[in-house]
């Protein structure tokens, strides 16, 4: 993998300065910040990800329902 210098960011930079990461990203299109001298995240536009995946409608109901069912107790204690 090779990373263009102009991109690469410090994590105390990133943590301090999250900003300056995003107008690295708009100018170059991928921002890399090192952790502990060693690249460790990399930050892309979310309109520039391929995997973006959509969830039917069943299958978040499905998810809520689970939910639901398995804090149910807490949801009743929580309403009273």
């Amino acid at each position: 993998m090779n990373i263009d210098k102009n991109t690469i960011v410090s994590m105390t930079e990133a943590n301090q300065n999250f900003s300056m990461v995003t107008r690295i990203v708009d100018r170059y299109g991928t921002a890399v910040i090192f952790k502990n001298n060693k690249p460790r995240y990399k930050v892309v536009a979310f309109d520039d990800t391929d995997d973006v995946e959509t969830v039917s409608d069943e299958d978040v109901l499905a998810v809520s329902k689970k939910i639901l069912k398995r804090n149910s107790a807490v949801y009743e204690e929580l309403a009273k």
